[in-house]
């Protein structure tokens, strides 16, 4: 085989090799492709809820692929300043997730992620002003986001399907919402002086509340220990009582004997001490029992 032969028939290899590129494509499984012939779309292959994917064919030089992503895709709104109803400035960062959900509808629409990325951006800051703008920047940071998210993400996806963009919107969430930097010191303080003001009411109502029990707790304390001294009282003087009938009783068998031991009694207490000084005669009656001991009972 002469060397222009083999040129001639290594041409025509590269021109079938060029022709089956251009003839066939491949889908992948997390794609969707749109078949454009001349600008218009011809067909769609492997869409949701559709087959296709794997080894597809157009027609060469003619015909053009645009693949879109299936999967769900993200996007990243802009920092967005929002009045809330209480007049109090947030700055809203929010994020989108999409999904392509018709791809031909898509295509004539948005043609590509980046121009869907600056149609969708106002939509979401717009959908944001006019939700978050009905409730408080309380309600906003912490007490009722998932709520607010929620009717975001309808409103989001009740616009997206009237443009019909040809998107199922998946999810929308705030990042974070923030003073701006100007207001933040004031509300600060003012937060501040208003816990202040709730610790002091606080602190005044645990007084009222410690005052009334210490009250409570003294007037039970003083009607108990009164009670308690009455029936003292009361069991002492039965117990006197008792005791002088006991004496009585025991003195007026033996008179005499009951006077020897009272005397006792009071030279004990008189002198049980051994730091007492009486001045006495020396016959006095007090001592009669020290000279007669027992005796001198009689």
């Amino acid at each position: 085989m002469t060397r222009r032969q083999l040129f001639a028939w290594g041409g025509i290899a590269f021109a079938i090799l060029v022709v089956l590129g251009n003839t066939f494509f491949i889908v992948d499984q997390r794609e969707a492709a749109i078949v454009v012939r001349f600008g218009e779309p011809v067909r769609v292959i492997h869409a949701l809820g559709k087959g296709g994917a794997g080894l597809n064919a157009k027609t060469p030089f003619l015909e053009n692929v645009v693949k879109f992503d299936r999967r769900n895709l993200g996007m990243e709104a802009d920092q967005e300043e929002v009045i809330a109803a209480d007049q109090e400035r947030l700055v809203v960062d929010a994020f989108l997730r999409y999904r392509i959900s018709d791809p031909l509808q898509f295509y004539r629409t948005l043609r590509d992620d980046r121009t869907a990325g600056a149609r969708l951006e106002p939509l979401v800051n717009s959908a944001l002003r006019q939700v978050l703008g009905t409730t408080t920047s309380s309600n906003i940071i912490s007490g009722q986001r998932a709520e607010l998210m929620a009717q975001t993400r309808a409103d989001v996806a009740r616009r997206a399907k009237a443009a019909r963009f040809g998107i199922e919107v998946i999810d929308l969430r705030i990042k974070r919402a923030d003073l701006p930097a100007a207001n933040q010191a004031a509300v600060y303080r003012r937060m501040q002086t208003a816990r202040q003001q709730e610790a002091a009411q606080i602190r005044a109502v645990g007084e009222q509340q410690k005052r009334q029990i210490i009250a409570g707790a003294d007037k039970e304390v003083a009607i108990t220990l009164a009670t308690a001294t009455e029936e003292a009282e009361t069991t002492r003087g039965q117990g006197d009582a008792q005791r002088t009938r006991i004496f009585a009783q025991a003195y007026g068998r033996d008179p005499a004997f009951a006077r020897f031991y009272r005397s006792l009694q009071a030279y004990d207490t008189a002198l049980g001490q051994g730091d007492s000084t009486l001045v006495l005669s020396p016959d006095s009656a007090f001592f009669r029992y020290f000279g007669r001991g027992p005796q001198g009972r009689r």
